[in-house]
């Protein structure tokens, strides 16, 4: 093979500006492009109209919960989920879960795991590719839906009054840098030990003193969570409600009939087998908790699961890229909703596929599905409740269009009755474990 090394000469210069040149728009886009920048130049006017917001399937919700500046989406839709059942069942629409409280043991369970990994890589240069990856962002805010309920099933949940939002979960970036460095002086200490053939004692000492540092550190920057409160609230006919002296456990398990051993994960990954089940224990927050492992299946039997579970009146965790062909003021997320390769002439696109092989796909975000408008029995758009608070979209809702479910959406979580027979089988299979850098993770 030619060997290629070739400069960027005067003449290579010369016919790329001729071929810029040649094209009659070039001045017309340059001129949109520089003045309302690539996005509103590329904006598709068609889609909005087409993209109302009446469902012919849609659960009865209340007002959205809000993030903030904060990557707990996943904590956010898991607890969607959750409330929404609430709701229905005890007439408090506008209920809300407290994400701060998972996420306080998040934070400990995830320095712990991470502690083991770094004991077990020890022996493992710092630049291994496994040892980078856990190195490059051990605080991190983001997650799976199995890492919220391996902390659900573990600690329970408490109303959002008892364990309240705080400056540090409503903006979290000063804490994840702090917890990342605070982890890596950690993992660095920990491999010193090892290296200089220190005992389990030393060793287990050593962690036992990492975490109470972290645990101290979260605990002030969150507060302490609750062993015990009363859980005290006007119901929407304005009855006044209390039940007193509950455990978080005692709480979720008198509350929440949501059995979530019900619930699989299925995922749609094109690059990968289908009928596969797959697992990755990079991705494991809570040390012997539940396994991340999903199913890999055609988008249509996603959506067919989906539907299924709208129909029940469930509403459906999915993860997805929202960073793709979303209009996050409008609230609309369509995939032609900004024509880019249009407007500079590209060649075709990467298809989901090659997508992820090329690592261009992320699950950036998780949001949750509460309605879907079925004409002749197909989908052509879904409600999406957002946890992006009340200011965008409609009131935090959005609408998503079919074809953008499609293609950038790469997660539903739904129970495993709405799986037909053979699907059910591939849950029984051995799974196939992923690398931890695998776009999935």
């Amino acid at each position: 093979m030619t060997e290629f090394n070739h400069p960027l000469t005067p003449d290579v210069i010369q016919s790329l500006q001729a071929q810029l040149h040649a094209r009659p728009d070039y001045r017309m886009i340059t001129n949109a492009v520089a003045k309302n920048g690539i996005k509103q130049a590329a904006y598709n006017a068609q889609v909005p109209a087409k993209l109302n917001r009446t469902f012919s399937i849609e659960l009865p919700t209340g007002k959205v919960a809000n993030q903030k500046k904060s990557g707990r989406c996943w904590l956010f839709s898991i607890l969607n989920t959750l409330r929404h059942q609430f709701a229905a069942q005890y007439h408090f629409k506008d209920f809300e879960l407290s994400e701060s409280y998972l996420f306080f043991w998040d934070k400990l369970e995830r320095a712990n795991i991470f502690y083991d990994r770094m004991i077990a890589l020890a022996n493992q240069p710092v630049h291994d590719r496994e040892v980078s990856y856990y190195l490059d962002n051990p605080g991190s805010d983001g997650g799976q839906w199995a890492m919220a309920a391996a902390l659900i099933e573990k600690y329970g949940v408490v109303p959002r009054e008892t364990f309240p939002e705080t400056a540090n979960t409503e903006n979290t970036a000063a804490l994840e840098q702090l917890l990342n460095r605070t982890l890596r002086s950690d993992a660095l200490k920990l491999r010193n030990l090892i290296q200089q053939q220190a005992s389990d004692e030393q060793l287990n000492q050593a962690k036992t003193a990492a975490l109470a540092t972290v645990y101290r550190m979260v605990s002030e920057s969150l507060g302490e969570p609750p062993a015990q409160f009363d859980f005290e609230y006007r119901d929407d006919q304005h009855q006044y409600q209390l039940d007193q002296g509950l455990t978080p456990i005692q709480f979720y398990q008198k509350y929440f009939s949501n059995d979530l051993d019900q619930y699989v994960v299925l995922s749609n990954d094109p690059s990968k087998p289908m009928q596969q089940k797959f697992a990755l224990p990079s991705q494991n927050n809570v040390v012997g908790g539940r396994e991340i492992e999903f199913i890999n299946l055609p988008m249509s039997k996603l959506k067919q699961a989906a539907i299924k579970q709208l129909q029940a009146g469930i509403s459906v965790w999915f993860g997805n890229d929202v960073l793709q062909q979303s209009d996050r003021q409008a609230g609309l997320l369509d995939r032609d909703l900004y024509q880019e390769a249009q407007l500079f002439g590209l060649e075709p696109q990467l298809t989901k596929a090659e997508r992820f092989s090329m690592h261009d796909a992320e699950v950036s975000h998780a949001m949750t599905l509460t309605g879907v408008d079925l004409q002749k029995g197909q989908p052509v758009k879904w409600k999406v409740e957002n946890s992006w608070g009340d200011q965008v979209g409609v009131k935090g809702y959005f609408v998503m269009a079919d074809n953008w479910m499609d293609e950038f959406t790469y997660e539903v979580v739904v129970k495993r009755d709405y799986l037909d027979a053979t699907d059910q089988l591939v849950l029984e299979q051995p799974a196939q474990t992923l690398l931890p850098w695998d776009p999935l993770a």
